[in-house]
């Protein structure tokens, strides 16, 4: 029996691996009693991963020569440049290469906006699909309320596509938050509980997007915009288990747009 308390502080330090030998020894033991604790160590390592992987390509990146320190060291030690000045010369330099990539992340059209899309979408599934207890606020029984809730919430008329001609069916959905407002969320699975997220949020004004695949690892997915909504689903499994559910939610938006 592990005799010292484990906290949280504890819990993401061994995920981050950042403890000695004798606290690592003393969480796996703690962790050896306690499933439920390992079981959501689990996620947040698998979460860590996914979203290691996902910045990686932005992380190997060279540093902007605007950025270089040695650069920005000189430039404040000019005769004719106060301290201050230089500090603020600095602090506009980072935040315009700063807002390069968040200009490129946040454009509402084009495969920038979808690949963004693609990510909330995946990131959303790492942190709710594997959740056995309460992965979803609202029941596929409440499937009016979800209705009302996302449309009111994305101020436009969502709907919530039956996809039980492709073999899934609808679990619930719940509101999740991204950094480009409310996204709804809904989870679908099959018979042998394969989980799939749908992720909706608004798009900008423009027109349709193609639907552009993404693979994270294990966790495969399709993202496209259409009428001023973007759509990213995404399961761990082949992407030729997404295909039938695409063609089945472009069915039905194609008939509810014809009747």
């Amino acid at each position: 029996m592990n005799e010292r308390l484990i906290s949280e502080n504890d819990l993401q330090a061994f995920v981050d691996d950042r403890l000695g030998p004798d606290s690592r020894a003393e969480v796996e033991a703690y962790l050896a009693e306690d499933a439920q604790a390992g079981t959501r160590v689990a996620r947040l390592r698998a979460l860590r991963d996914d979203l290691r992987g996902a910045f990686a390509p932005i992380a190997a990146e060279p540093v902007p020569p605007q950025l270089d320190l040695a650069r920005l060291v000189a430039a404040r030690r000019r005769p004719r440049v106060s301290a201050w000045q230089g500090l603020a010369a600095a602090l506009l330099l980072t935040v315009g290469g700063l807002g390069g990539w968040i200009a490129r992340a946040a454009l509402p059209n084009g495969s920038g906006g979808i690949s963004v899309l693609a990510q909330e979408a995946k990131t959303n599934y790492v942190v709710y699909a594997p959740d056995r207890s309460r992965p979803i606020e609202l029941a596929a029984t409440d499937r009016d309320e979800i209705t009302r809730w996302f449309s009111a919430r994305l101020k436009r008329p969502v709907a919530v596509p039956d996809l039980s001609a492709a073999g899934y069916h609808l679990l619930g959905g719940r509101l999740v938050a991204t950094d480009h407002g409310p996204a709804g969320m809904l989870m679908y699975d099959d018979a042998q509980g394969t989980r799939v997220v749908m992720l909706i949020r608004s798009f900008g004004e423009g027109g349709d997007v193609p639907m552009v695949e993404h693979i994270y690892g294990s966790i495969a997915g399709c993202a496209w915009a259409r009428k001023g909504l973007g759509y990213s689903l995404v399961a761990a499994a082949d992407p030729e288990v997404l295909q039938p559910l695409v063609r089945e939610i472009r069915r039905r938006e194609a008939a509810d747009a014809h009747g």
